[in-house]
């Protein structure tokens, strides 16, 4: 153990919390599906644990030497059904924020990158195993749709920030 002395923090090497950054997120909605054209949010009922039975939007693992964005298309492709460059691909956009989050199960905090992915209105998904089921949630649901706050911030942001004609958010944050 080291210790600085004019800060007063203390150092131990190979102490505390792990950090992993092999997690995205991608919170796929559809302007068009619900009443009055409102946006909706993808969430997905887990299969299996650690989150078996509880919903969520698009959560993935990054594989090595995959960049966030190719684990992305990747996982669409696999969860979902979703093409690069097809027809019911609206536009792809990072987020500004990294979701934080800690698994006491693996002492890990996790700083997952978000994705925000806007499909056609008629679009529906092809799910994998890993989910049992899909279901929409309207922006006025967020609140006790989604588990997480931090879930439910990442709508928010698509809606308050990306949503908005001339938002530069949709102009300068796109992936697709």
């Amino acid at each position: 153990m080291s210790e600085d002395p004019a800060s007063g923090y203390r150092f131990v090497a190979a102490s505390g919390p792990r950090v992993r950054t092999d997690v995205i997120d991608a919170y796929v909605f559809r302007r068009g599906g619900g009443e009055g054209g409102a946006v909706e949010f993808l969430q997905l009922l887990r299969a299996g644990p650690p989150l078996a039975n509880t919903w969520h939007p698009m959560m993935a693992h990054i594989e090595v030497r995959e960049t966030a964005v190719d684990c992305l298309w990747r996982e669409l492709g696999e969860e979902l059904g979703i093409v690069k460059g097809g027809a019911s691909v609206v536009g792809v956009w990072a987020m500004e924020q990294v979701h934080p989050f800690f698994i006491a199960e693996l002492d890990a905090i996790v700083m997952s990158p978000r994705f925000a992915v806007e499909v056609s209105g008629d679009w529906s998904p092809r799910l994998n195993d890993e989910h049992k089921a899909h279901r929409w949630v309207s922006a006025r649901e967020i609140e006790s749709a989604f588990m997480w706050p931090g879930q439910i911030a990442a709508c928010r942001e698509i809606i308050d920030r990306l949503l908005p004609e001339g938002s530069l958010m949709r102009e300068r944050a796109r992936v697709v």
